[in-house]
């Protein structure tokens, strides 16, 4: 029997779209995507885009969010955006941590931990993204390695309700490198996580908590990802920004762990 845990796909689209071109793709989605098909499905513009796609989605099931916020709700903090900015915007979630944030802009576990206790304080839900590196992989020590990173983050934080938060397995020897994580990478690391959320947040909180996959996700490779029981849903990088894949993906992620479970 399948979990009851409701799938979520959710869409980064990283720098891409001007507000033009974003609001055109929310209008394409919002007629493509059919209601009340058992999965949550949300898009993550670039913060200059936000308006427009809230303009299109508005009233509808999908939802949206941010690529990132700063831990504090205001300041001097040049180029950056709070979480109460993004709360009104209509931001329902925020993606934390990516493995972008981490390389490129030196992001650590310290400051990404600050991002999720501010982003749960103001009401918006953190998708909390983790992931080893090739050579950690290699080395045997990936499990090892990304509980020290959930622990690391939400150790000792205070989160009322599994719904508040979402949980994003990169691995990021697979993204965009022709390498390719199997569903039996990702069970395994995700199987740990969620016995680490257990013991830090209880069993009944770790059953519903939800963990999405997010390594290079595409139409014609995910599906064997959401035959596993402890995926629930997939994060997904170049593939939304296609229109054609994007649904393909939202259709795929409904018939096999939408309203036909």
């Amino acid at each position: 029997m399948k979990n009851r845990r409701i799938p979520l796909v959710a869409g980064n689209w990283k720098m891409h779209k001007t507000p033009a071109e974003a609001g055109n793709f929310a209008r394409l989605l919002r007629q493509r995507v059919a209601p009340g098909r058992g999965v949550e499905v949300i898009i993550c513009p670039p913060f200059p885009a936000l308006a427009a796609v809230a303009t299109k989605l508005a009233g509808s099931e999908i939802g949206w969010g941010a690529q990132n916020m700063h831990w504090e709700p205001e300041g001097a903090y040049t180029g950056e955006v709070s979480g109460p900015m993004l709360q009104a915007m209509g931001c329902r979630y925020v993606i934390l941590g990516h493995s972008e944030r981490r390389s490129y802009f030196r992001e650590t576990d310290e400051e990404i931990r600050k991002k999720v206790g501010a982003a749960l304080a103001c009401g918006l839900r953190p998708i909390f993204c983790l992931g080893e590196n090739l050579a950690t992989r290699r080395s045997g020590k990936a499990v090892d390695f990304c509980r020290r990173q959930f622990k690391d983050v939400l150790e000792g934080m205070e989160i009322s309700v599994p719904d508040a938060l979402v949980v994003a397995y990169e691995p990021v020897w697979a993204i965009g490198t022709g390498k390719t994580a199997t569903p039996a990478d990702a069970t395994e690391v995700i199987g740990a996580l969620r016995e680490e959320a257990a013991r830090l947040f209880g069993r009944e909180f770790s059953a519903r908590l939800r963990f999405l996959y997010g390594g290079s996700v595409k139409p014609d490779s995910m599906p064997a990802f959401l035959e596993e029981e402890e995926i629930d849903g997939v994060l997904v990088g170049g593939a939304s920004l296609d229109i054609e894949q994007f649904t393909a993906i939202i259709d795929i992620t409904a018939d096999l762990r939408g309203n036909n479970d």
